[in-house]
């Protein structure tokens, strides 16, 4: 049974496919769609729930298009120890807020990396994995420092499945 929250002016929602990003400015809440992309989410819950993306910067930040993270080098060329995911491409677009996973040049290559597009981005439609949407917080993703790397690049402080939320302190 999933777990669910009641959000003012929206509706419940799957606590189990809520990613919570915390910025320094605040948190990005994401709904995570793994009916689009079961592998894809599930290897984002679980490098969340290992504490992989905490601390990782957004190296790459394109106005107009979307910033990047998942990168523990902070490169553009790392990833996690996991072997990589086969693409799971749909029809989709990559709309404003619209999750997605980076990769090579091969389809095949997704791992870690992902990005949150600032606009709609129609040549990736297809061609890049969809997993999830910003649903709040999107105007803390428009104020990332911006660059490729960005001179002095913002980080996720914490990123978590909102079911297993750290206690208040």
């Amino acid at each position: 049974m999933a777990t669910h929250l009641a959000t003012s002016g929206a509706e419940a929602r799957d606590l189990d496919n809520t990613l919570i990003i915390e910025l320094a400015t605040g948190k990005v809440t994401v709904e995570l769609q793994p009916d689009l992309a079961p592998l894809h989410v599930a290897r984002i819950k679980e490098l969340a729930s290992e504490g992989f993306y905490d601390g990782i910067v957004f190296h790459r930040v394109i106005p107009g298009f979307m910033a990047q993270t998942g990168d523990p080098t902070g490169t553009g060329r790392g990833s996690s120890d996991k072997p990589n995911l086969k693409a799971e491409f749909t029809k989709t677009p990559f709309e404003r807020g619209t999750l997605g996973m980076a990769r090579s040049q091969s389809p095949n290559s997704a791992n870690s990396q992902f990005f949150i597009c600032f606009d709609r981005s129609d040549w990736l439609d297809g061609q890049y994995t969809v997993f999830g949407k910003v649903v709040d917080g999107m105007d803390l993703v428009d104020r990332i420092a911006k660059g490729e790397p960005p001179s002095n690049p913002d980080k996720m402080v914490k990123v978590y499945i909102a079911s297993a939320a750290p206690a208040a302190n």
